[in-house]
């Protein structure tokens, strides 16, 4: 297994608010970690780091080895979280609102655990072909499963970067939390809506299929999505379940 994250800045943004990180526990398990902060002055910053630092201590503590107590870890520690950074924006009057999506991701081998809130992403590419394993948690896509508009219009819909649900909620909030299996040679892609809303899922596949290095391929997305207008902050972490490339 082989994994390689970069963030970026971004053509438009004044700061980044993503923030990802891989982290491993006693047993060798690694989680992987990706936010995308949202909130006035630098709080989406806050809140994104808080999230993806504290799950991942969190993390380094445990030796959780198996799928069931890996989703059960990841519910819990994600309501924590999101306590924790709703009060921080209560407390402090500068990050009073702030939030995040949380993308994650239990490497466990022969299966993955994922869990998600907000519209950061999780893709699986297998046998060439690339299936969106998350649900965005957004107004358009409400509207989307509703009829009211398509998939096209929620595309270019003004109100696309509207949350229904992310970290720093008041009261309990919904952590979507899925297992699912892995072959050899799999590709596993987490995002934030930087690279998905520049990049069409057709040439994120080419680009992920293609014959450069894991490095090459996180670089190119970024580049992409810049090239494309570069409107958000891009963070792109991909895991390539590869025997022959073990760490």
């Amino acid at each position: 297994m082989k994994i390689n994250f970069q963030t970026d800045i971004g053509r438009k943004r004044n700061t980044n608010q993503d923030y990802a990180g891989v982290f491993e526990n006693k047993a060798g398990i690694s989680l992987a970690l990706l936010a995308d902060g949202m909130g006035g002055h630098q709080a989406g910053d806050v809140a994104s780091q808080m999230a993806v630092n504290y799950l991942g201590e969190r993390w380094t503590e445990n030796d959780i080895d198996s799928a069931d107590k890996a989703a059960q870890w990841l519910i819990q520690m994600i309501q924590e979280e999101n306590e924790k950074i709703y009060e921080k924006g209560q407390s402090v009057p500068e990050y009073s609102g702030m939030g995040t999506t949380i993308v994650s991701a239990v490497l466990l081998g022969e299966t993955f655990v994922l869990a998600n809130i907000g519209d950061s992403r999780a893709y699986l590419v297998r046998n060439q072909q690339m299936m969106q394993l998350t649900e965005d948690h957004s107004l358009v896509n409400e509207l989307v499963k509703s009829g009211e508009i398509t998939q096209e219009m929620a595309f270019n819909h003004p109100r696309k970067n509207v949350l229904t649900r992310s970290l720093g909620m008041p009261k309990t909030v919904e952590v979507d939390v899925a297992n699912h299996g892995s072959a050899e040679g799999d590709y596993l892609l987490l995002c934030s809506d930087g690279l998905t809303n520049m990049v069409s899922e057709e040439m994120i596949l080419t680009v992920l299929i293609s014959g450069i290095s894991l490095e090459e391929k996180v670089a190119t997305l970024i580049s992409l999505a810049n090239e494309a207008g570069g409107v958000d902050n891009i963070t792109v972490l991909v895991i390539h379940f590869d025997k022959s490339e073990e760490e």
